[in-house]
C-alpha cells in the first residue's frame, strides 16, 4: 500500500458513510495477570451509541495513521506456516455466521497473549466491514461515474489498546455544597494510542491483496518483531530509520569518514530527483535503489574513484547482501541537525550546499550563506567582511 491508498481508506472512517460499512465489532477484554479473557462481546456496529461509535472510529483512524516504514508497515505473509494467521483472517473474512468469525478472531487473540505479557489489562478490538471506492470521478455533464461504478472489498481491522486506571480527583458537590474526593474504579480504555493494530487485506491499486497485511506499530521505528513473526506470521522487515542508517554506513565505507558538505547535498538532491520522477510518472510503488544506483549517485555527486567492486564490497561489509535495495523515500531526511557545544543548527538537506566548514584565525567555524538580513530578537545584525 502507498500513502494514497492508506489515506483513502482512513478518511472513510466516519459516521453514516455509505462507502464504509462496518457490519460487526468484537471486543475482547484480557486480564494482565493471566493473559486470560475476562469478557468478550460482539454486536452490530450501528447498535453502539453514537458517541461510542465516534470513539472507536477515531481509534481505527489511529491504526492507519503514520508514515510508511516508520509506523505503518506493509508485511508479506510467510509461506508453509502451521495455523497461519493469513488463513485464519481469510476464513474470518469469508465467514457468513457471526460465531465462526468470532472463533477466528479468538484464535488470533490466543496467539497475541501466548507470545506477549503486559503489565496492564488490554482490550483487543476487531471489526469487519466493506470498503467501497468510486472507480472514477463523477462527470457533472454526463452524470456518469461516482457511485455508479465502485471498487468493493471486505476487510478486517484490529486494534490492541491498553487500559489505564483513573486517577483520584477533587470535585465540588453542587447539592451538598462541599468539596469531595472523587474516584472512579472502572478502568479507562486508551483508544488514543493503540499498542498495535493491523488491516487485512492490504490494498494496492484499488485491489485487495490477501498475501499482504498492513501493520501498525505502537511507536515510530519500533515495530514489535515478535508480533510480526509469531502473531501475524509475516516476514522480517527493516524500518525506514534502519534503512537510512545502513545507507549512511555504506556511503561512509565508500567515501570515507570526511566529506565535503556539497557532496552530501548532491547525494540527497540526486535521490530526491528519483523520488520526484516517480511521483510525476504516477508510479504506485516507491522507487528503490540498488548498488548500481548508489554507484551512479555517488559518482555524479562528486565522489572520486567510485568503482563497482568498491560499492559491492561496501554492501557486503555492512549488510552482507549486495542485492539489498533501499527505498528512496527512506534516505532523504526532512532536516539535518548539526549539534555543537555552542549551538544546534537544523537545515534543509537542499540547503546543505550553502553550508561550509572552515578554519578562520585558527578556529573551526560553520559558514552559512544566506540571502536575506538576519534578525535576532528584533535587531538586524550588522554585516562584517572576513
Amino acid at each position: 500500500m502507498n500513502k494514497k491508498d492508506i489515506a483513502n481508506i482512513r478518511k472513510q472512517f466516519k459516521l453514516d458513510n455509505h462507502l464504509m460499512q462496518i457490519q460487526e465489532i468484537f471486543n475482547v477484554y484480557v486480564k494482565k495477570e493471566s493473559g486470560e479473557i475476562y469478557h468478550q462481546v460482539s454486536q452490530p456496529f450501528q447498535m453502539l451509541e453514537l458517541e461510542t461509535q465516534e470513539l472507536f472510529l477515531a481509534n481505527f483512524k489511529k491504526v492507519l495513521t503514520g508514515n510508511l516504514d516508520t509506523k505503518l508497515f506493509e508485511l508479506k505473509f510467510r509461506r508453509d506456516v502451521e495455523d497461519s494467521t493469513q488463513t485464519i483472517l481469510f476464513e474470518g473474512l469469508q465467514a457468513d455466521v457471526s460465531e465462526d468469525w468470532k472463533e477466528n478472531m479468538l484464535q488470533i487473540v490466543e496467539k497475541m497473549f501466548t507470545h506477549a505479557a503486559y503489565e496492564f489489562d488490554t482490550v483487543v478490538t476487531f471489526i469487519r466491514g466493506e470498503y467501497k471506492k468510486a472507480a472514477r470521478k463523477r462527470n457533472p455533464d454526463s452524470e456518469e461515474g461516482g457511485d455508479d461504478e465502485v471498487y468493493s472489498s471486505k476487510f478486517i481491522l484490529s486494534s490492541l489498546n491498553k487500559t489505564d486506571q483513573p486517577k483520584k480527583a477533587l470535585m465540588f458537590d453542587y447539592i451538598e455544597k462541599e468539596f469531595k474526593s472523587y474516584h472512579i474504579v472502572d478502568p479507562i480504555i486508551n483508544v488514543d494510542s493503540p499498542l498495535s493494530g493491523f488491516l487485512f487485506p492490504a490494498f494496492n491499486d484499488n485491489a485487495s491483496d490477501v498475501n499482504n497485511i498492513l501493520y501498525c506499530a505502537g511507536k515510530a521505528n519500533q515495530p514489535d518483531g515478535t508480533f510480526i513473526e509469531e502473531v501475524l506470521n509475516c516476514e522480517v522487515i527493516i524500518t525506514a530509520q534502519e534503512d537510512k542508517d545502513i545507507f549512511e554506513l555504506i556511503v561512509k565505507e565508500v567515501v570515507g569518514d570526511q566529506v565535503d558538505s556539497r557532496v552530501i547535498a548532491n547525494v540527497y538532491e540526486e535521490i530526491d530527483k528519483v523520488i520526484q520522477e516517480n511521483i510525476e510518472n504516477e508510479e504506485s510503488e516507491s522507487p528503490k535503489l540498488d548498488h548500481r544506483d548508489i554507484e551512479r549517485i555517488l559518482t555524479v555527486s562528486g565522489v572520486e574513484n567510485v568503482e563497482t567492486a568498491k560499492v559491492e564490497h561496501a554492501f557486503k561489509a555492512v549488510i552482507d547482501d549486495e542485492n539489498h535495495e533501499f527505498k528512496a523515500s527512506s534516505l532523504v531526511p526532512k532536516s539535518i541537525k548539526i549539534s555543537t557545544r555552542v549551538a544546534d543548527v537544523s537545515i534543509n538537506p537542499k540547503e546543505l550546499k550553502n553550508l561550509k566548514y572552515i578554519t578562520y584565525e585558527g578556529k573551526r567555524c560553520l559558514l552559512l550563506e544566506v540571502d536575506e538580513d538576519v534578525v535576532i530578537e528584533g535587531f538586524r545584525l550588522e554585516t562584517n567582511s572576513l
